[in-house]
C-alpha cells in the first residue's frame, strides 16, 4: 500500500497510532520517537492518522471583489490576453496583482477562456482594426455593478489606441460632461502618442495636436 506524507513528516501513520494507544510519558515516548512533546500530544489527542490535506480551503487573493469586477469588465471590454490584462492590472488596479492569482479571478468569473468572449464573426470594424495609424483612441465608457459596500454604481473610463492597444483606464462615480473632461486631460498628461482622433461609439472627433509627443 502506498502511503503519501507530508514531505515535513517525523513520523508515520504507525508511529502516531503507537504514540495515542502507548500510556508512557510524553517526555518518553518524545525521546523514542525523536519528536517533541507537542507532537506527542498532538497524535494523543487524534483518532486517524494520515496527513490531513494542506490544501488551502479559501484560497488568497490580492483583489477586492470591486477589483475584480473591473478586471472581468476589462476582459470582456477589450478582450486582452492574461499577460497584457495583467499589466494593466498592475498598474491601474493593484500592483500587487499576481499572475496565477489574475488567471484564477478570470476563471472564476466565467471569463478565463479568451477565445470563447470573441464572436465568431467579427464586425467590419474589427476587421480593420490593424490599419489605424498612431494616435486613433477609441474611448468606452463601462456600467460596473455595485458592491455591497458601496451606495453607488461606478463607470469604468476606458481609452485604447487602435493601433499599439496602448491602454488608459480611470474609475469615476458618474459619466457626467465633468469627468468625461477629467478623463481626456488626465489621457492627455499620460497618453505617449499624438492623439489624431478620439473614436467613440456614437461619434468621432478630431483632436489633431491634443497629445504632445
Amino acid at each position: 500500500m502506498m502511503i503519501t506524507l507530508h514531505r515535513n513528516a517525523r513520523t508515520t501513520p504507525a508511529v502516531r497510532a503507537q504514540i495515542a494507544a502507548s500510556t508512557d510519558s510524553a517526555a518518553s515516548l518524545a525521546q523514542r520517537f525523536g519528536v517533541t512533546q507537542a507532537t506527542v500530544y498532538k497524535w494523543k489527542a487524534r483518532t486517524r492518522f494520515q496527513d490531513r490535506s494542506h490544501t488551502a480551503h479559501r484560497l488568497q487573493s490580492t483583489l477586492t471583489p470591486a477589483q475584480e469586477a473591473l478586471v472581468v469588465e476589462l476582459r470582456k471590454t477589450l478582450w486582452l490576453p492574461l499577460d497584457d490584462l495583467l499589466a494593466i492590472s498592475r498598474e491601474f488596479i493593484c500592483e500587487r496583482t499576481t499572475r496565477l492569482g489574475l488567471d484564477r479571478c478570470l476563471r472564476r468569473h466565467g471569463v478565463g477562456n479568451l477565445r470563447a468572449l470573441k464572436p465568431q464573426a467579427p464586425e467590419m470594424p474589427h476587421q480593420r482594426f490593424k490599419t489605424y495609424a498612431l494616435g486613433f483612441i477609441h474611448i468606452d465608457i463601462k456600467y460596473l455593478p455595485q458592491m455591497a459596500d458601496e451606495s453607488r454604481r461606478r463607470y469604468l473610463f476606458v481609452a485604447i489606441d487602435r493601433a499599439t492597444r496602448w491602454v488608459f483606464v480611470q474609475v469615476r462615480n458618474s459619466k457626467s460632461a465633468a469627468n468625461a473632461r477629467a478623463f481626456l486631460n488626465a489621457l492627455n498628461k499620460r497618453c505617449p502618442l499624438r492623439i489624431q482622433k478620439i473614436l467613440t461609439d456614437n461619434a468621432r472627433s478630431s483632436l489633431t495636436g491634443f497629445c504632445q509627443p
